[in-house]
């Protein structure tokens, strides 16, 4: 079958990433070369035991003009937007303010400070002073934090679409961009822990009780994570990557369950290489969604093989970072470019032993090789599916 090119691919300008890894490439890279897992025993109070992927307890506060927007998962993307600052106030004073769009993704935004308000209400009978539910908990008030730290003034929105929130913010971006309404992009994701995402995938006993191993035939769950990603979108400029396409789908099976026969993922994948007009033994690496539980690595596996073949290296890393959820998918496309930049394809952590019905080449120690083309998947709840290609300038 021939396929056509939809749309000429973007360049990455810049990117920055922020996670239990480190913050910065430097230490997110290091560490997945390393095969160094930044999962350890979740510091939230709850009633079982699980792992998580957590940043500092200490995060620096935000900027004073933004002192009223003050929540943990704005303070994460703050500090996390420090690594991209200087590219998007270049592309501002390039292209102009309202020319620079921003799209975010988010799962939970500040639900964390509203947690703390209603357990302040709970103990002494009133909300506390500071507490404002549209700056700090709804998801606008992560985006205007986002705004006025790049200075940006174009289209602007939030996707919430559960875990490939932020892999399709990319597909947003891609059309701004194709549609002359941007000439700049700056699109991002983030997250952060909080009970009700821990609590919730406990009770749907979707989580692990020590690090996740997805693929590996003792997988038992996931492990849930934070931290920030964001990535400058330009139709031409010099960076470490192109966005070559991304492939949407909803197969609406199940509200928390993956199609049996993985149709959702396969039209994703399959998407995202039409656009690009390239077959699937083209890429070189799928990061997978790879959330070690059962059902979805299963039938991830399955869609992999059926649309780029048993030869390609595959890998999750949510060994390292545990799921970010509404920061996954962009923080995993990031961690695509780095093994674009870096040559490098990171062990899929715990794999050992292999699932024996997974037949797919899980990466089992990291492997240093020329990565031209990565193919890095987000799928969600609901069946919202995401899959983002990317490759080498």
């Amino acid at each position: 079958m021939t396929v056509r090119a939809n749309g000429s691919p973007c360049a990455v300008a810049a990117y920055a990433i922020g996670n239990a890894l480190g913050v910065g490439a430097a230490e997110v890279a290091a560490a997945l070369e390393q095969g160094r897992s930044g999962l350890a025993p979740c510091r939230l109070e709850i009633p079982f035991q699980t792992a998580t992927g957590a940043l500092p307890d200490d995060l620096p506060a935000l900027p004073a003009a933004l002192a009223d927007h003050d929540s943990r998962v704005a303070r994460i993307a703050a500090l996390v937007f420090q690594g991209v600052a200087a590219p998007v106030a270049g592309a501002v004073r390039r292209f102009g303010a309202e020319r620079v769009a921003v799209v975010m993704g988010t799962s939970t935004g500040g639900i964390l400070e509203t947690e703390r308000a209603l357990g302040a209400l709970a103990a002494g009978g009133a909300l506390p002073p500071a507490f404002d539910l549209h700056r700090q908990h709804a998801f606008d008030g992560l985006l205007e934090v986002v705004r006025c730290l790049a200075g940006a003034r174009g289209p602007a929105w939030v996707v919430s679409t559960a875990c490939s929130s932020s892999a399709k913010v990319l597909g947003s971006a891609r059309r701004l961009l194709q549609a002359g309404m941007a000439d700049a992009v700056l699109v991002g994701g983030a997250d952060s822990l909080c009970h009700t995402t821990v609590r919730g995938f406990g009770s749907l006993q979707a989580l692990s009780p020590r690090p996740c191993r997805p693929f590996s035939a003792q997988r038992d769950g996931t492990s849930i994570g934070e931290g920030a990603a964001f990535m400058l979108l330009e139709r031409q400029a010099d960076g470490p990557a192109r966005l070559l396409g991304v492939g949407e789908s909803s197969d609406a099976h199940h509200m928390s369950h993956p199609h049996p026969e993985g149709i959702g993922a396969q039209a994703a994948m399959a998407e995202a290489l039409a656009q690009a007009g390239l077959p699937g033994a083209a890429v070189d690496y799928v990061n997978a969604h790879g959330t070690a539980t059962p059902a979805n690595d299963a039938v991830e596996a399955q869609a992999i093989e059926r649309v780029v073949g048993r030869a390609v290296a595959v890998a999750s890393t949510k060994g390292y970072t545990g799921h970010l959820l509404g920061a996954a998918g962009i923080t995993e496309a990031v961690l695509a470019v780095l093994a674009i930049e870096r040559g490098f394809v990171p062990e899929s952590l715990g794999a050992e032993p292999l699932d024996a019905a997974v037949a797919v080449d899980v990466v089992r120690a990291g492997r240093r090789r020329p990565v031209r083309l990565v193919l890095s998947n987000s799928f969600a709840f609901g069946g919202s599916n995401a899959a983002v290609l990317l490759g080498a300038p």
